[in-house]
């Protein structure tokens, strides 16, 4: 992976706006990451947690990761893409936009890729800022998550 790219500080956000910023490292989602995340968040549904049934059952023929685990990766593979510096604070503000094109197999590689989409000026010299967050899958034909996330930048 290439360093992350460096925003010098949150007045020169809006310069990377429409730049493609970087690819974050592969990661493994393991079972063990979808049982706890099932347990985390009440959602048990066997193709996520019964191994056994959805290698029966499953279109998929193995478990699949939760959507919502997936862009919940993003606060982990973003800092690798890029860092604003000069913040005092920066707040998850939440999503515009997810979609979930594809699975993510239990046992599979994900990384994601970020492009700075918008940023809007706030009071105190912050900003909120877009990004446009791609999501694949080593070995994939299509993306397994698309989300516009919004974060909050504070001095």
């Amino acid at each position: 992976m290439a360093p992350a790219t460096v925003v010098p500080s949150i007045a020169e956000l809006k310069s990377f706006v429409g730049k493609k910023l970087g690819t974050s490292d592969w990661v493994t989602v393991t079972q063990e990451q979808i049982a706890a995340f099932a347990q985390a968040t009440g959602d048990h549904q066997w193709i996520h947690v019964d191994v056994e049934r959805a290698k029966r059952e499953s279109p998929f023929k193995q478990p699949i990761a939760h959507g919502y685990l997936t862009i919940s990766l993003a606060p982990v593979l973003l800092p690798q893409v890029v860092r604003v510096d000069g913040v005092k604070m920066g707040v998850n503000y939440g999503l515009e936009s997810m979609r979930l094109p594809a699975p993510v197999p239990s046992g599979a590689r994900v990384r994601m890729s970020a492009e700075l989409k918008d940023v809007r000026d706030m009071p105190g010299g912050g900003a909120r800022a877009t990004w446009g967050l791609t999501f694949e899958v080593e070995g994939g034909g299509k993306p397994v998550c698309v989300a516009d996330a919004i974060y909050v930048y504070v001095p």
